[in-house]
């Protein structure tokens, strides 16, 4: 796993992690990594000072913590997928209706009900202002394959 800051068109720079540098590469140009501050799916790599090692020691106890890390991310990524498969298997997708079904639903307009859907950062923003609990889950959707 390497991490590599990120920065969007309107220069909020961001962390992320990707399993080899030719997969960051293929992420960024596909538009599969967006910026978490404003959406923007135009990003690119920032500039990065090199990590150098100065003994076997360090190296040994950065192999380590990286093989850690290997497995803690893909924990993640397997719970990840899992609670994705939940969701689209109970829950109504209503697409980019979302913002509004979601309303429907809180002021009692439509049968309450679990959906998911598609939302900016400002409209899930402006959902959690009126207290209707939206979460994002990271990864793509079987609808979007």
């Amino acid at each position: 796993m390497i991490l590599y800051d990120l920065v969007c068109q309107r220069e909020h720079r961001f962390e992320s992690w990707f399993r080899n540098s030719n997969v960051v590469e293929k992420l960024i140009k596909a538009g599969e990594v967006s910026c978490p501050s404003c959406g923007s799916k135009k990003v690119q790599k920032a500039p990065m000072a090199p990590r150098i090692a100065k003994s076997d020691e360090r190296h040994q106890a950065a192999s380590a913590e990286q093989s850690a890390l290997e497995a803690a991310m893909e924990k993640a990524n397997a719970a990840l997928s899992e609670l994705r498969q939940v969701i689209e298997k109970n829950f109504d997708h209503v697409g980019d209706k979302f913002p509004d079904e979601a309303r429907r639903i809180h002021y009692g307009e439509a049968k309450e009900r679990g959906i998911y859907g598609n939302a900016s950062p400002d409209e899930a923003k402006k959902l959690r202002e009126e207290g209707i609990e939206v979460y994002a889950i990271p990864g793509k959707r079987k609808t979007d394959a």
